[in-house]
């Protein structure tokens, strides 16, 4: 084995039923191009869509998923990486997603919520480094940081919702 490391995800996934790419961010050049990416997606999807375990490995690498609806979640380290620290980050992923999608984990819910997903994906793990393992603060940040957008850069459903919030307690008054 190598020296340990601090960088321990090569990758996070989330593929749809069919395998293809619903997010994928990788962290190191394991897969250079978009295209190798794509074949290692399709590879992983192929070998654990039909199996009930929660880890596998593949090309030299570990790798800890968790399928929920038509989602399937990934996270991806070296051979030698500890599978309790994978574990531990998927399972936060896929709890934060739980709790911002109100227990909603399915397709259709993640895509109107990339933002959080991506705001999520970024409190978890840093440049391959893991900086949260807790759900509940991983949530807590992305709420913050989502409060934070200001109004321009803010999507036009935010600013409904917001406006929509804002009519609702002028009324409750």
């Amino acid at each position: 084995a190598s020296e340990p490391s601090l960088y321990t995800v090569k990758a996070i996934l989330i593929l749809d039923n069919d395998g293809d790419r619903l997010f994928a961010k990788y962290y190191d050049d394991t897969y250079p191009s978009v295209k190798e990416q794509k074949a290692f997606e399709k590879n992983i999807f192929n070998k654990t869509h039909r199996t009930d375990s929660e880890i596998a490995l593949l090309e030299g690498l570990t790798v800890v998923y968790k399928s929920s609806i038509d989602l399937y979640f990934y996270v991806i380290g070296s051979s030698y990486e500890n599978e309790l620290m994978l574990m531990a980050v998927l399972n936060c992923l896929f709890d934060s997603l739980s709790q911002m999608l109100r227990k909603n984990v399915e397709k259709r819910a993640l895509l109107e919520n990339m933002e959080g997903l991506f705001l999520a994906v970024d409190e978890i793990v840093d440049g391959g480094v893991i900086l949260e393992s807790d759900p509940q603060q991983v949530v807590h940040r992305v709420a913050l940081r989502g409060e934070d957008v200001p109004l321009t850069e803010q999507t036009v459903s935010q600013v409904l919702q917001s406006a929509k919030e804002q009519i609702k307690w002028s009324l409750l008054r």
